[in-house]
């Protein structure tokens, strides 16, 4: 089976073909990322209308170049996928369509897919992960955990109650002046600082439960440097700061997911693996803590290669592939959804700016 899979839900138009075999084995047969990082460089995050914008003028480039890539034909495609939802909902609407068109014209099936369990499924494409295993979904916009069991059946243990650790790198490395995105040149900066010259908060650690906080980790920051001498800020400052406070975040999530282990043992005690997704999940020094802990809790951690990590069409395809193989496909008047959790069933998390 040949699928087509676009992702069109925030700051990258991506497409991907890829090829399963009866075993579900999956071949990544193109794997097209346009990124939109220049265009939002200057506003120092993410506007979503410029986003919808470049997405609906770059989209059909990016499907077409997956095509050839690939060295296939539109009349090649057993099944076209895309990114159903959560997102920004005028990107969203821009893949939708674009497949809705793909698959009307080439009369294949089309599968929306949840772009978190093209993340949470990843793994599987990558790795060979079987089911069932522990989730630790990390990025810009969500911080959770999950047991996944199967295609479609989800238990979320923890999510965070305010901000997710994607947006705290982010806005912690605009306040050090490291630009847009912050995740890589933080983490740069953090390799060449001492992680022990300021003393951050470690949110919700030791406390009850798997949920994240991350906004007053942010909010400790931004306190800390303004306590610093007036003028502008030091190299080594920047550098000692983006150290503490990856460690910090380091800290928080190892401590989340242990505690999540434990529970998913109880649940699951044939699970083997934990699995990191998620734009965050390519800091090398969070996969080096998540590393520790999964061995210290007799899991293996399984982490999609650095591409894979952050959006790409290639999970959107092997999203909607699985769900091919279970005989799920959705009809052409299906209405994309800025919001949709994997787990709808979970109890409300308490806070302020909830990300579900």
């Amino acid at each position: 089976m040949i699928v087509l899979g676009i992702e069109t839900s925030c700051d990258e138009t991506a497409a991907s073909v890829i090829k399963i075999d009866d075993g579900g084995n999956g071949e990544i047969l193109s794997d097209v990322v346009l990124s939109q990082i220049e265009e939002h460089r200057p506003f120092g995050g993410i506007v979503p209308e410029v986003a919808a914008r470049a997405h609906l003028e770059y989209a059909d480039q990016v499907v077409n170049q997956a095509i050839e890539e690939a060295d296939l034909n539109f009349n090649q495609l057993d099944a076209v996928a895309a990114t159903g939802g959560p997102g920004l909902i005028g990107g969203v609407i821009v893949g939708v369509m674009t497949a809705k068109a793909i698959s009307l014209a080439q009369n294949i099936p089309f599968v929306a897919v949840n772009h978190l369990e093209g993340h949470a499924l990843t793994a599987r494409l990558t790795n060979k992960v079987p089911f069932p295993y522990l989730l630790l979904l990390v990025s810009g916009g969500h911080s959770q955990l999950l047991i996944v069991r199967n295609v479609g059946d989800y238990t979320r243990l923890g999510t965070t109650i305010d901000d997710a650790v994607g947006e705290a790198f982010d806005k912690s490395a605009k306040l050090l002046g490291l630009g847009y995105p912050g995740g890589p040149p933080l983490e740069a900066a953090a390799e060449l600082g001492d992680s022990k010259r300021f003393d951050l908060p470690r949110p919700m650690r030791g406390k009850p439960g798997c949920h994240f906080s991350f906004s007053g980790l942010k909010a400790a920051v931004r306190r800390t440097v303004d306590a610093l001498p007036p003028g502008e800020l030091l190299k080594q400052d920047i550098n000692d700061m983006a150290a503490s406070f990856q460690a910090a975040v380091a800290d928080v999530i190892a401590d989340r997911t242990r505690r999540a282990i434990k529970e998913f043992k109880m649940q699951c005690p044939d699970g083997q693996h934990l699995v990191v997704a998620g734009g965050v999940a390519a800091n090398t020094a969070l996969r080096q803590r998540l590393d520790d802990v999964a061995h210290e809790q007799g899991l293996v951690l399984a982490a999609p290669p650095m591409r894979h990590c952050t959006d790409n069409g290639a999970m959107i395809a092997w999203a909607g592939a699985e769900r091919l193989l279970r005989g799920d496909h959705d009809e052409l008047d299906f209405t994309p959804r800025p919001r949709w959790p994997l787990d709808p069933d979970a109890p409300k998390a308490t806070g302020a700016g909830v990300k579900a």
